[in-house]
């Protein structure tokens, strides 16, 4: 019998409004280096009148000193305390007014969430159930109070103290300390609480709102990295800028602040008014961060500001409502992102995502409604299920309706709902009638778990001169049908975009988004004057797997031609596909591989076409990946798909020499700069020489060695790096070490040290991991540190899934390492064994020997344990 403690599901149906409600909480923080107390006095009401219910509270991890109702102090007779609750069983049915006194040891708490210390800094994270080892509380979202916050600290250790809001008072104390009072005028849920308290530097600007407002911006960093935080400030700007323009959308505090802290579990936390960051999602220059850090900072620090309104200002009204914040918010950050950079470039790598970590979520036993019905620890519910599909079950809403209907449906969701803790129903409401349409079957989005598959198959009646075009849906007998919008373009014969229509009187298009409510329809294109071939799904209008079969000369015909960039580059990675699944059946077959002409002409041309832009021709000519590929089979061929996509690139690196060569020599002189033409010109160089250190010859070395030496930005200098550390040379334990001399002392950039040689495809990887765990600079303690290698291994498909096991062995030793410290990081690494059942018989063995070892290991976390149960199918 398998017993965990406190392993109880929670279910959405089982909701129910909290008894109580709290208006205001005053809180005063005495922060001590041995114990810190928390004194809280709260303001609380029933719910309704005349109820006679105990006011339950909760918490966890604290000593409570003393207790007062109504300003009378409490005898233990009066109340109880277990590990997890505080419960008055005899409450008056008034308002009445609650303090307390806790005592608790942030340096001691491991598991970064609640109060805890970094680099010395005192710091919050309390989404989503962090204030509970705060104080006691009616730790929930759907109780939203006003906050006054003091914090009291030794001035020479503490000399910044933060909490949200505006800061209203301050002063000394006789004996060196010191006190900042902070009040937010803002009702919010407890999990957006914050407090930061330490010796910090501020990189100040302002933004004038369009009402004329100025508004103090302020960037709290550690003092040595003073000189990393102006891109920061710049993105912040811009994305206050583009939420007024696009969605008007104006803050409303005096300040806002973003502290960048070094420990930090998660990207970022949108606290009203002071957002603490992972110092990853902060800190860059151009010789210590790659351009895919600098457009990855500006987007986390867009996200967390456009939380003040979708997130803050509406929140949820509980955990399962959680991509009502996460997912709306996520798409706004993308479509900021497509603003700020290159709209094409952004959808492709967000789909690719999607694909890789989503779509492969819905194959696992974790796999959820982007609404979950059910869990058992709520941290482990920060999916990308929530976030990614939740965002594009967000982007439906703005394909069906517009973006001028999906404003319309914005405004009204803000004027219903501000001040309020509501649901994903409320703002599908406001959608709905806003535009005066019927979203009802749109819930199914909400409550089905999986990922659509809609065949297609199309008819040209060149009599008629109409393509008749039909889409069925492939639903689980559980389930029912989605509505599902699909953009569709359809291209003649000189590649040009025909005029579409489906009606007489209706317009005609070039793109037609079609929607599909039913198991099955057909649309009907008239006047189609010769046979076309389709391009379907256009901009990847739903997140579905789209079938439809396509020749390889079609195939080619569209990676030329289309006009959708996405799908132009969708039809590379399908001839990709192809090519690999084919030659793997030759592999296993043990015949002689030979890479198909007509693909390596279709390289080619992208590689000779001027007009593409350098990001998105970098991204036509990277190959999918082995973990995707592996997502596509029914049993993962693990050595055959590593062999099989070694040999492609090789041949297209050697095929194609000259080109890569020209490619790289063209775009390797130009200077630095952070412009969208210099980002792309450093993409597709970096791509060229990524293919041609595939020879690992002396003279490919020589060329990724001298990049790698004088480089003057991080973007080549990585790459430079991760094409030597897949080479059989002498140069590559030289750059190895060069690489670490010169960034020792710089944690962000030595995460990237671990990380690339994590990523090494050669045999030797795992021995290197392993060694990598004792150096002096690796500690697990730190979640950056420990997910830029043991996280990144993971991913490396041949190298983790060794047929010997050893690597599941190793991984299972940090797992349960991480369950006794950091419990949220540990259920993120044990995800990597979800897939175990659809790997061969020897590796599914000694995963599940893994996931057996850990599931009877004394004392699992919660966290772990629900990963694990479910990946092994336990009951009760």
């Amino acid at each position: 019998m398998i017993y965990q403690e406190n392993t109880q599901a929670i279910y959405r149906k089982d909701y129910q409004q909290p008894d109580f409600f709290i208006d205001s909480v005053d809180l005063h923080f005495s922060l001590d280096e041995d114990v810190t107390l928390v004194h809280s006095r709260m303001t609380i009401r029933p719910r309704t009148e005349n109820q006679k219910k105990p006011l339950i509270l909760n918490g966890e991890l604290l000593v409570l000193k003393s207790l007062k109702f109504n300003g009378h102090v409490l005898n233990a007779t009066q109340y109880h305390v277990d590990k997890t609750h505080l419960t008055l069983p005899n409450v008056p049915a008034e308002a009445f007014e609650l303090e307390s006194i806790v005592e608790i040891k942030p340096q001691e708490n491991t598991a970064l969430t609640g109060l805890y210390q970094s680099s010395g800094n005192y710091c919050t994270q309390c989404e989503a159930e962090g204030f509970r080892r705060i104080t006691y509380f009616l730790d929930r979202p759907d109780v939203m109070a006003r906050y006054t916050t003091t914090i009291v600290a030794d001035k020479s250790r503490y000399p910044v103290l933060l909490s949200n809001g505006n800061r209203v008072e301050y002063g000394e104390l006789n004996d060196g300390r010191h006190w900042v009072k902070w009040a937010d005028p803002f009702p919010k849920p407890s999990y957006l609480f914050a407090l930061v308290a330490g010796n910090l530097y501020c990189h100040g600007g302002k933004f004038t709102t369009r009402s004329g407002r100025e508004v103090r911006l302020e960037i709290w960093v550690e003092p040595q990295n003073h000189d990393q935080c102006e891109h920061a400030l710049q993105s912040l700007q811009k994305a206050m800028r583009w939420d007024e323009e696009r969605f008007g959308l104006e803050y409303d505090l005096d300040i806002y602040m973003i502290v960048a802290v070094g420990d930090f579990n998660m990207g970022a936390m949108e606290n009203k008014g002071l957002n603490v960051f992972n110092a990853k999602f902060v800190l860059c220059r151009p010789d210590t961060a790659t351009d895919d850090d600098y457009e990855g900072i500006e987007a986390v620090i867009a996200h967390e500001y456009f939380h003040n309104w979708t997130g803050n200002r509406v929140t949820c009204r509980d955990w399962f409502q959680l991509t009502l914040k996460e997912g709306l918010t996520v798409f706004r950050d993308q479509q900021f992102t497509e603003d700020m950079t290159s709209a094409a470039v952004k959808r492709i790598q967000d789909v690719r995502i999607l694909r890789s970590a989503q779509f492969a979520e819905d194959q696992s036993p974790m796999a959820h409604p982007i609404r979950p019905e059910s869990y058992i620890e709520m941290n482990n519910f920060y999916t990308v299920t929530v976030y990614n599909k939740g965002a594009e079950v967000i982007r439906l809403y703005q394909t069906l309706l517009g973006k001028d209907g999906f404003r319309r449906g914005m405004d009204l969701y803000f004027q219903r709902h501000d001040g309020q803790a509501v649901t994903c129903d409320d703002f599908r409401a406001a959608m709905a009638d806003a535009n005066q349409v019927d979203l009802t079957q749109f819930e199914r989005w909400y409550d089905q778990a999986g990922t659509p598959v809609v065949e297609a198959s199309g008819v040209y009646d060149a009599t008629a001169k109409t393509y008749a075009l039909t889409l069925r849906q492939q639903v689980p007998e559980h389930l029912q049908a989605w509505h599902i919008p699909v953009a569709v373009g359809l291209l003649g014969k000189e590649g040009q975009d025909l005029s579409l229509q489906l009606e007489e009187t209706a317009p005609a298009k070039t793109t037609q988004v079609l929607e599909l409510r039913e198991l099955e329809q057909t649309f009907t294109f008239k006047n189609i004057s010769e046979l076309p071939i389709p391009s379907l799904l256009r901009h990847f209008s739903a997140p579905i797997k789209l079938n439809f079969s396509c020749q390889r000369q079609e195939l080619a015909f569209l990676m030329a031609h289309d006009s959708d960039p996405f799908n132009r580059w969708e039809a590379g990675q399908q001839f990709a596909q192809q090519v690999i699944f084919d030659l793997l059946a030759d592999w296993q077959a043990g015949k002689t591989l030979q890479l198909d002409a007509l693909f390596s002409e279709a390289v080619l041309k992208i590689l000779q076409d001027d007009k593409l832009d350098g990001s998105i021709k970098s991204l036509m000519l990277t190959l999918p990946t082995e973990n995707f590929l592996g997502q596509q089979q029914a049993e993962v061929a693990v050595d055959g798909l590593f062999a099989v996509r070694q040999f492609v690139l090789k041949q297209l690196a050697e095929v194609h020499y000259a080109e890569w060569l020209a490619i790289y020599r063209a775009n390797h002189q130009m200077p630095y700069s952070n412009s969208a033409t210099a980002i792309a010109c450093r993409r597709l160089k970096n791509t060229a020489l990524h293919y041609i250190c595939r020879l690992d010859t002396p003279e490919t070395v020589n060329l990724a060695e001298k990049q790698f030496k004088q480089s003057d930005n991080m973007t080549d200098q990585q790459s430079a790096l991760m094409c030597l550390v897949n080479t059989f040379s002498e140069e590559r334990g030289q750059a190895i070490e060069y690489f670490y001399q010169q960034w020792r002392h710089n944690p962000l950039v030595l995460d990237k040290w671990f990380s690339v040689q994590a990523t090494s495809y050669l045999p030797d990887t795992f021995d290197n991991v392993k060694a990598l765990l004792q150096h002096q600079d690796f500690t697990l303690k730190n979640p950056n540190r420990a997910r830029s290698l043991i996280a990144v291994f993971s991913q490396n498909q041949a190298q983790f899934h060794r047929a010997d096991g050893l690597a599941y062995q190793l991984h299972a030793d940090i797992v349960l390492q991480l369950n006794a410290t950091n419990p949220q990081i540990a259920s993120r690494f044990v995800s990597v064994f979800n897939h175990w059942r659809r790997f061969d018989a020897n590796r599914q063995a000694l995963m599940q020997a893994q996931l057996n070892r850990i599931i009877q290991h004394p004392n699992l976390s919660k966290d772990v344990y629900e990963v694990v149960s479910k990946s092994l199918n336990v009951k009760g």
